[in-house]
């Protein structure tokens, strides 16, 4: 039998290129931040994951590893105990200020999954219970974008997207490269007429595809229900559409059209009001800030009792997360909907094979091979990427900010129109 005691847990933070993407917030600045978590057993096996990268995130990490130290890979229930003990403060969600908690446990589960599937020669889907899809589906995830960085001469390879025509252009990309059948827009962004357009040339040119939007809060609930005509029909789902639980449950008696969120519900105690007000029919599940995989697994089955459908958030990520994504995914029964990725936007990675390790086939990924998450670090990329964040100077993602290098006098506003 395999010693499974944690004998070290090793944090790194990485900074790797992020286009110059929009969103209700502002723009992507052009370093997305990362951390790597490494879970080494005293047999020497190490498990890997991949979490947020600010700054109150790093230090909730090193904080509680120690306290790690000599506890069972198998011990999630320990893990929850002893970081519920250590890791206090908030760091600032979609909703207000959310814990760390959640979130530095979720960090580390993976990485002790990931452990004790490489001890024991077991994928991370197989301890989850088992796999029930041969492929993970995923959605083109479209942006609205400039054509490069504030300062910056060289254009991103996507170009500028800001008009109808070169949205449909970039769907055709994400299409043509990956063979994505869903496409998700976000939105929020653009005056609303502007986005309409946009969301029906995407129609227009892929009839077929399931299509989405969301605009990250950023309409009035009055907006909201004045486009409903035009929506239905038209997409599958609508994520967001306006500021918080008891406004987006106004919209969604308007219209049978399920409204999804990744917004409003984002810990379990927003699950009761949420359904008590039928707010959102579509609860998209992130096992980074939802207490990691398990907790994600807990989140679908009570989604399942309730008739909720379920879909999977995402941010900017790399492999690690990539990989973790699709052996959740592939160990959940009622994973509804196509899931998000913002895979594609990123071109660096810090796992052995590089980009070439993922390859999506009819916009689909199969689990893995191998151990554990079927992965492995690259550690020339992760010694480049962690000089990356020391080089970059950026300790917490600002938007906001980022916006205002572009348009000086922007400012942020949820919701905006």
């Amino acid at each position: 039998m395999p010693d499974l005691r944690i004998q070290d847990i090793r944090v790194t933070p990485i900074a790797f290129y992020d286009p110059p993407l929009l969103n209700n917030a502002g723009c992507h600045e052009p370093f997305a931040l990362r951390s790597i978590i490494e879970v080494e057993t005293e047999d020497g096996v190490i498990g890997l994951g991949e979490s947020y990268g600010v700054q109150e995130m790093i230090a909730a990490l090193n904080e509680l590893a120690p306290h790690l130290v000599g506890m069972s890979v198998t011990n999630i229930s320990g893990l929850r105990a002893r970081a519920a003990q250590v890791v206090c403060g908030e760091t600032t969600g979609y909703s207000g200020q959310e814990g760390l908690l959640p979130r530095v446990i979720g960090a580390i589960e993976v990485a002790m999954w990931d452990a004790l599937g490489k001890a024991t020669g077991q994928r991370v889907v197989d301890l989850l219970g088992g796999q029930v899809r041969e492929d993970v589906p995923f959605a083109a995830y479209l942006f609205y974008k400039f054509k490069s960085h504030a300062g910056q001469t060289a254009t991103d390879p996507w170009g500028e997207v800001l008009t109808p025509e070169q949205l449909v252009g970039e769907a055709q990309k994400m299409v043509d490269q990956f063979g994505f059948r869903a496409l998700k827009l976000k939105g929020g962004i653009l005056p609303v007429e502007d986005e309409m357009a946009g969301l029906e040339a995407l129609h227009a040119a892929f009839p077929d595809a399931p299509l989405r939007i969301d605009p990250n809060g950023g309409w009035h609930v009055h907006t909201a229900l004045n486009l409903l005509p035009r929506l239905t029909g038209m997409i599958e789902y609508l994520e967001d559409p306006t500021l918080g639980i008891e406004a987006n449950a106004v919209v969604q008696a308007a219209t049978e059209i399920p409204l999804a969120t990744n917004m409003y519900v984002v810990a379990e105690k927003h699950l009761p009001p949420a359904i008590r007000q039928d707010a959102f029919r579509v609860i998209l599940s992130d096992h980074h800030y939802w207490g990691g995989l398990m907790a994600s697994r807990h989140l679908a089955r009570i989604c399942e009792i309730w008739g909720l459908s379920l879909g999977m958030h995402s941010n900017s990520h790399l492999g690690i997360s990539l990989a973790a994504m699709t052996h959740l995914a592939a160990a959940t029964p009622n994973l509804t909907y196509d899931c998000d990725t913002h895979y594609p936007w990123q071109t660096d990675e810090v796992i052995e094979g590089g980009k070439d390790a993922f390859r999506f086939e009819n916009g689909c990924l199969t689990v893995p091979e191998g151990p554990g998450l079927g992965v492995t670090l690259d550690r020339s990329e992760l010694k480049r990427l962690h000089q990356n964040y020391l080089d970059c100077g950026i300790l917490t993602r600002n938007d906001r900010a980022e916006m205002q290098k572009h348009q000086p006098d922007w400012q942020f506003a949820r919701p905006r129109y």
